[in-house]
């Protein structure tokens, strides 16, 4: 299946997009997404064991299983003051 993941801040920059379809098996987790991500966006694998996924506005676990419809998003560790 076809799932979309936005991108945001560090990973935005980094892809150059802020956001890309990436082709998952059916009933793919959310670990099995990231790792497609990082294989078509090989720019932003140095930052993949800081971000985060989120799956409809939630933080999700790598087991998590993903549908399609849902709204993917990878985050980046995010610093301000």
């Amino acid at each position: 299946m076809q799932v979309k993941v936005l991108l945001f801040a560090a990973a935005k920059e980094a892809a150059g997009c802020d956001s890309i379809s990436v082709e998952v098996p059916d009933d793919a987790s959310a670990g099995e997404v990231a790792d497609a991500l990082a294989g078509v966006l090989p720019s932003i694998v140095d930052l993949m064991p800081s971000c985060r996924l989120a799956i409809d506005n939630e933080y999700v676990g790598r087991d998590t299983i993903v549908s399609a419809g849902h709204e993917i998003a990878l985050i980046p560790p995010v610093s301000g003051g």
